[in-house]
Formats: structure tokens, C-alpha cells, sequence
């Protein structure tokens, strides 16, 4: 019985250990062209899935009271997609008068100026309780 428990508890770490385990055993049914589809599944279907199921937990007083938190939003928006593109690119800036590979600087500029993925986030907060 405890087992069981532990399993329920952890479903989520199952199931992504499982989803890892599936893929490595059968790559064909995941690439693209595949059953799967997953040029159209994850990038449209799974993604829109997750940000509707989310909206549709959410409580209409939560949504109320993180709407007033205006300063907050602002301020999450220019640090992520402002101040840290900044950054990385002063950082860059500094890095390219070194030896490093320019492609690698490159790859470096285009992690630095993308937004954190929105959609793991937010499956991983919700998996461990928290507000999301």
C-alpha cells in the first residue's frame, strides 16, 4: 500500500521517467512526419492544452487579485524581457573581445533574449502545489 502511495504522489516524475523510457525504446513514433505529429501536436496543440487548462483552474478571486498587481506585472516584464537581453548583451559585448567561438556567442545572444519557457513552468508549479 505504501508504494501505491509513493506512485500517487510522484505521478507526475512517472510519468515524465516513462514518457523518457517510451521515447528511447521507440524514437520512429515521436519524430517529425511521425504518428505523433509533433511538428503540429507540441508546437500548436500541446502548448494551447496547457495555457487553457491552466485558465480554467484558475479561481476568478485569484485572477481578480493578481490583476491589481500592476507594479509587479511591469516590473517581471521589462526584468525578463529587457533588463536580461541587456545584460546578456553587455556580457556579449565584453566576450566577443575574447578567443570564444562565434557561433557560440551567438547561441549565447539567442538563449539570453528568449522568454523562460512559460509552458514547463507552469506544469511544474502546478505538479508541486504551488500558485501558478
Amino acid at each position: 500500500m505504501r508504494l501505491l502511495e509513493r506512485m500517487r504522489k510522484e505521478w507526475f516524475m512517472i510519468g515524465i521517467v516513462l514518457a523518457i523510457a517510451g521515447a528511447k525504446l521507440e524514437p520512429s513514433i515521436g519524430v517529425n512526419g511521425g504518428p505523433l505529429k509533433p511538428e503540429i501536436t507540441v508546437s500548436y496543440i500541446a502548448v494551447a492544452t496547457i495555457f487553457f487548462n491552466s485558465g480554467l483552474s484558475l479561481k476568478t478571486e485569484e485572477l481578480t487579485s493578481a490583476l491589481v498587481h500592476i507594479k509587479l506585472h511591469l516590473f517581471i516584464q521589462i526584468f525578463t524581457l529587457a533588463f536580461f537581453p541587456a545584460t546578456i548583451w553587455l556580457f556579449l559585448q565584453l566576450l566577443s573581445i575574447t578567443p570564444i567561438n562565434e557561433w557560440l556567442l551567438k547561441g549565447l545572444q539567442t538563449v539570453g533574449c528568449m522568454p523562460p519557457p512559460v509552458s514547463s513552468a507552469v506544469i511544474l508549479t502546478k505538479a508541486v502545489g504551488g500558485n501558478e
